[in-house]
């Protein structure tokens, strides 16, 4: 690490990404691998056709515990906490009292007084400290500074990880439980779901920091599975047409601008038995309310999914106009698709331009690049539902 790296924060393996030849990066505050020395690319299409493992230590984990734990997180988030079976993970949303996004995160609920919560590196100090202040009082929350997190991913993943802790095979996406990993040398204690970041299937894997080398050695010991790093997670993500919290959702987005009104249960909702009492509840009902439609109001925005007609990468950050040379947008994320080798992007326009087959134009570098607005994923998912 350089000296001005210094101040970086490390996780558990990065000697061992140090080891494999990894290039490091700054990122959330963490030195993290961004690419290992076959490339982004490569690694990219080997999670898509076999398993890539994942050091995504940076991220936040926590447990919220005691009995009034699943009422008081959901009064945090328009989603449904409550009902939750046990042994289920949902995706949720951190809510200003404006019903903007202070952070998207999974929650996993191991009993009925126990929730494990998974939160974005960059935001995981702040969504501690808002977790802790708005219901700190109602339950227990209890940080775990000291577990890391894997994530192998692709449709091989099952196959390498089923022969180190058998029984995963079993679980179905969005599922998940307490298992042990048998390295052959030593038995790893760890918590896992079926689930993951990339459209494939796989497992994010929750693991105390002295045992996460040790893991991830045993895991890159089997045939199927190479280290993939940032770059590739990005590439993969997009694909997926998932959102990345700081470029598709922030402050400034609502749930239903960015087109996440599959993330709000019915129960939450206008004329559901538990409607409302969320933060921004009144703004975000309404909006629910008027977007029975792909379009809308001029002057509200929309989150979609973009196709460039010509190869040229559309990164974020670039305006989108209309055919008239009229501003109606910008891209958030953006780049060229290796899976489908077709420029890809999602980003926010007037939710008026924002039906499928709608044409906009993305201004790079001075010249107009043609954009259609279209379905995501743009490559299918591929997870496991049994």
């Amino acid at each position: 690490m350089s000296a001005s790296d210094a101040s970086l924060l490390t996780t558990p393996l990065h000697a061992l990404h140090r080891e494999l030849g990894a290039r490091m990066v700054p990122f959330a505050g963490y030195s993290m691998p961004v690419q290992y020395p076959a490339g982004l690319m490569a690694e990219h299409h080997h999670t898509r056709k076999a398993a890539g493992l994942f050091d995504v230590s940076h991220m936040g984990q926590l447990r919220l515990g005691g009995p009034d734990a699943c009422a008081a997180f959901e009064s945090l988030m328009p989603v449904d906490v409550i009902d939750l079976p046990v042994g289920k993970q949902r995706y949720g949303l951190l809510l200003t009292e404006e019903g903007t996004i202070i952070d998207d995160l999974m929650f996993f609920k191991k009993a009925q007084d126990d929730l494990f919560v998974i939160v974005n590196g960059a935001c995981k100090a702040g969504d501690i400290a808002h977790i802790q202040a708005h219901i700190g009082h109602r339950c227990q929350v209890t940080p775990l500074p000291d577990h890391a997190l894997l994530a192998l991913q692709g449709p091989q993943a099952v196959t390498a990880l089923a022969r180190l802790a058998p029984g995963v095979e079993k679980l179905v996406f969005m599922t998940g439980g307490d298992f042990t990993v048998d390295t052959g040398t030593q038995k790893i204690d760890v918590f896992l779901t079926r689930s993951g970041y990339t459209g494939e299937d796989g497992f994010e894997i929750s693991v105390h920091n002295h045992h996460a080398e040790a893991l991830a050695r045993a895991l890159l010991a089997q045939p199927e599975v190479q280290p993939i790093g940032l770059g590739a997670r990005n590439s993969l993500r997009l694909e997926a047409g998932l959102c990345l919290y700081g470029n598709d959702i922030d402050t400034t987005t609502t749930p239903v601008e960015a087109s996440l009104n599959w993330a709000i249960q019915k129960v939450r909702r206008t004329g559901g038995a538990r409607a409302g009492a969320f933060p921004g509840a009144p703004r975000i009902l309404a909006a629910l309310a008027d977007s029975s439609s792909t379009s809308g109001p001029t002057g509200t925005k929309k989150r979609v999914g973009l196709v460039a007609q010509e190869r040229i990468p559309v990164r974020e950050h670039t305006e989108l106009q209309d055919g008239a040379g009229n501003p109606i947008g910008e891209v958030t994320s953006g780049l060229l698709g290796p899976t489908i080798n077709q420029c890809v992007a999602m980003g926010y326009v007037d939710a008026s331009m924002a039906a499928l087959g709608t044409q906009v134009m993305a201004i790079v570098r001075g010249k107009p690049v043609p954009m259609v607005v279209s379905a995501m994923p743009f490559v299918p998912t591929n997870y496991y539902r049994g």
